[in-house]
């Protein structure tokens, strides 16, 4: 049966994760807001290779908002998130709605327990130049963004990102790093709406069971797309 939640379109594939994945937490740190407060400038490549080459796996909580072009709070939501690079990672919805997103390493799997859904898509199609690639991609992610800004407010080092694909759906990621971790988000789409996520309980290069990056559908669920295998080329 069709609930009454909203759904994301081709285009928001990622807002699953970062809906791709709080307002009163995440606003005063906004990119937009800290320009109007003291602020230094920081080594943004430094700051990024470094979560680029040295984070392996990434665990945590998150709280996410989606605001529309109005600034006006669309939806919110929370849960956990697992990530393992290269190309893997679990984020797992729990509020408002039970939803679970997994990408293992060659297909992203979307399956809404209300819904009784699952879709499934070759991540070499969902991912590129998406906030989704910056967390869980190889080493030469970097190659898919522009560098555009870079700053340090109230202990967190901000960095701005633009995508090299105009057709990404993003226009604008900004990541926000404390004490070398990642702990914000926000996301900017064509469609002048705003993802923000904020991070808590973060742990890095833990040790994870493979089984968090496996899915298989549920039985009785319907399944949208045909997943590719290994022997496969999407």
């Amino acid at each position: 049966m069709q609930s009454g939640k909203p759904v994301c379109n081709s285009a928001h594939w990622s807002c699953v994760l970062c809906g791709v994945l709080l307002v009163g937490m995440l606003l005063p740190a906004s990119v937009a807001g800290a320009r109007a407060a003291e602020t230094r400038a920081v080594d943004a490549a430094a700051i990024l290779e470094h979560f680029v080459d040295d984070v392996v796996t990434m665990s945590g909580r998150f709280e996410q908002s989606l605001v529309d072009a109005d600034d006006q709070v669309v939806e919110t939501s929370e849960g956990t998130f697992d990530i393992r690079r290269p190309g893997q990672f679990r984020w797992s919805y729990t509020t408002p709605y039970e939803q679970l997103l997994v990408a293992d390493g060659l297909n992203v799997w979307s399956y809404d327990v209300d819904l009784a859904q699952v879709t499934v898509k070759p991540q070499s199609e969902v991912l590129p130049s998406t906030p989704a690639l910056l967390l869980g991609g190889a080493k030469n992610v970097l190659d898919d963004f522009e560098i555009v800004d870079s700053f340090e407010d109230r202990g967190t080092n901000w960095v701005r990102l633009v995508p090299r694909d105009q057709d990404s759906g993003f226009n604008r990621v900004e990541l926000g790093f404390t004490d070398d971790v990642l702990t914000r988000m926000i996301f900017s789409d064509n469609l002048e709406q705003t993802t923000l996520v904020a991070m808590h309980d973060v742990s890095v290069n833990e040790a994870m069971d493979s089984s968090l990056f496996q899915f298989s559908p549920p039985e009785g669920v319907d399944v949208v797309g045909v997943p590719v295998k290994p022997d496969e080329t999407p």
